[in-house]
């Protein structure tokens, strides 16, 4: 049974996550401010966090720096009731995997909070294989991903989009192709998670010389090899 640590000032959003993930299956915990959740984690080492942004004491980018400061492989879904792209980024700088926005449906939640833990036990179950394109190098059994000889540290995330986009190198992938297998989301949404991480990813992997994600308008995204 995974286990998961919410981490939230509201009371009320507690106890909403804690009935939904105990119906769902999971063990749950809870925290009321960052601080309170590193003491957890350092306590129960949890499969997966739940963090809001906004917490008094310290907040969810604190938890999460602080966090990554010696822990980079549990994963953490950031909570947000702000709009703004740039709070979304500024999580994924600090490491987050995945966010979700407040208000949030709790079907959605519970379909991102079974990919990620899916993705965390398939990167600890990871299969001896390195995949490329060019000068981009996967090591699915290290998870590392290089640019030529320069690692490049991607969330569980992130790897896995990379990781799918990697598999189809050459062909084009549908947005509901990434939806379905990177974030288990298989019904009408009109989520902009896709073209953030996309646009996460190429920041990290792209060069002046080589930018191998391109978009193909009204489909989805192709990942293609330098022309020699």
């Amino acid at each position: 049974m995974s286990k998961i640590l919410i981490i939230d000032d509201e009371p009320g959003v507690r106890d909403l996550l804690d009935d939904a993930l105990s119906a769902a299956g999971y063990e749950t915990q809870w925290a009321a401010n960052g601080a309170e959740g590193l003491d957890h984690v350092r306590r129960s080492s949890p499969d997966l966090c739940i963090v809001d942004i906004n917490m008094p004491v310290m907040n969810g980018y604190e938890f999460l720096e602080k966090l990554r400061a010696h822990d980079e492989r549990t994963p953490v879904l950031m909570l947000s009731a702000r709009d703004g792209n740039e709070d979304v980024e500024r999580g994924l700088r600090f490491g987050a995997d995945d966010y979700v926005r407040k208000p949030f449906s709790l079907e959605e939640l519970l379909l991102r909070v079974a990919a990620i833990l899916r993705r965390a036990h398939a990167d600890a179950d990871g299969d001896e294989l390195v995949l490329t394109c060019g000068p981009l190098t996967m090591n699915i059994d290290r998870h590392e991903v290089y640019v030529e000889a320069e690692l490049v540290e991607l969330s569980a995330t992130e790897f896995r989009l990379l990781e799918v986009l990697l598999e189809n190198r050459e062909r084009v992938v549908t947005r509901e192709h990434l939806l379905r297998d990177v974030w288990n989301i298989d019904f009408d949404s009109d989520t902009s998670v896709l073209d953030t991480y996309v646009s996460y990813l190429r920041r990290k992997i792209h060069r002046d010389a080589y930018a191998p994600i391109t978009t193909v308008r009204g489909v989805g995204f192709k990942l293609v090899a330098p022309t020699p």
